[in-house]
């Protein structure tokens, strides 16, 4: 099976679970709007989704997609991109034998050891589990017995998953937790019965969850790298910065789109002669 039709299958499977549509042309409706709204994508027209799902699930066409749109449908499913989904995805039928745990290592945290970056270890569920081969060759010692753990933890999480998420190699702990609260400056998971009265907990959403941050250097904020990217809101002349549309978690008002005189004028980039607003 095309990683294509993969794609497009599991796109229309994640909006099936989260719509409860089921007509073809139900899911498409659903899916256009859903990525006009959170991923701020307008590329893909319903027709098109109609046209995918004929092409892809319903038929094995092989014909081209532009690769933005293979980008966004991978980001909708949890994925950075294409080639991302390409490489970590694996259907449901397989998990039964096979976990994939991808361990990934961001560039300016140091951590282990760079040669720990960009792994993809296969488990076998197998009742008499055997040290993976590259930890005995290099010598990991504590490292390696560390990296092992974490990966029958993984395995055990994956099986109980119900969404093709990668998982992260130091948020394993984040599997199963199917709602989220604010946290200063992002959504962070956290369980549903979470009785800290001090937070607001609401259902999750991964998209916000990825995406939805509060910009907390604003002076790194210019016209040209955040002009049509980046969304405010004004409260008592103060103005906080975000990443994405939507409804200030702190004092619950609808986001605006950050103009010039904005930009200009709260970034802490004030060079430059501000337009009037």
């Amino acid at each position: 099976m095309s990683k294509k039709k993969l794609l497009i299958n599991e796109v229309f499977e994640q909006a099936r679970r989260e719509s409860e549509k089921t007509t073809k042309s139900g899911l498409a409706s659903y899916l256009h709007l859903c990525f006009i709204d959170h991923l701020k994508f307008y590329e893909i027209s319903e027709k098109t989704f109609i046209r995918y799902y004929e092409d892809f699930v319903e038929g094995n066409s092989r014909r081209n997609i532009e690769q933005e749109r293979l980008n966004k449908m991978s980001q909708y499913i949890g994925y950075k991109d294409f080639t991302d989904f390409s490489r970590t995805f694996i259907r449901n039928d397989e998990k039964k034998n096979l976990t994939t745990v991808k361990i990934s290592v961001d560039q300016d945290e140091e951590i282990i050891s760079e040669r720990l970056s960009k792994i993809n270890i296969n488990i076998i569920n197998e009742q008499h589990f055997k040290m993976p081969e590259f930890v005995r060759q290099n010598s990991f010692g504590l490292v390696g017995m560390f990296i092992l753990g974490s990966f029958l933890i993984g395995n055990y999480y994956c099986s109980s998953s119900n969404r093709n998420t990668p998982l992260s190699f130091f948020n394993v702990a984040s599997i199963g937790k199917n709602c989220m609260y604010w946290d200063k400056n992002e959504y962070k998971p956290t369980d549903c019965k979470d009785g800290n009265p001090l937070l607001t907990i609401v259902p999750k959403d991964m998209i916000q969850i990825k995406y939805f941050k509060r910009i907390t250097r604003k002076d790194t904020l210019t016209v040209e790298n955040a002009l049509g990217k980046t969304w405010y809101s004004k409260v008592d002349g103060k103005v906080e910065f975000f990443t994405m549309d939507g409804i200030d978690p702190e004092n619950k008002k609808e986001l605006k789109r950050s103009t010039e005189y904005i930009i200009r004028k709260y970034s802490g980039k004030k060079s430059g002669i501000m337009p009037a607003e």
